[in-house]
């Protein structure tokens, strides 16, 4: 059976961006686990969690952006709205 490949991402990080969180990933395995791990382990596991989390997590965090800012944009007719003069 043909091994499915993901689909690429949009979720691009920085190499200091990538480099910090390879360095995180070591140390919360190394601290939580008692259990060293490479710099190629640590990098395939971000990898993992970006292809398989990250778009979720995205998803879930632009949702949470719209559903906010529809909020705030309803409030402008409640706290902005200016009643206006009949016209005769």
């Amino acid at each position: 059976m043909a091994r499915q490949r993901a689909q690429s991402t949009r979720i691009v990080l920085s190499d200091e961006r990538r480099t910090d969180l390879v360095a995180t990933i070591q140390h919360f395995v190394s601290t939580e686990f008692d259990q060293e791990l490479s710099e190629f382990q640590a990098r395939s596991l971000l990898d993992f969690f970006i292809r398989h989390l990250g778009a979720p997590v995205y998803n879930q965090a632009v949702q949470d952006v719209r559903a906010f800012l529809q909020e705030k944009v309803s409030d402008l007719d409640v706290e902005f709205y200016e009643p206006e003069e009949p016209h005769r």
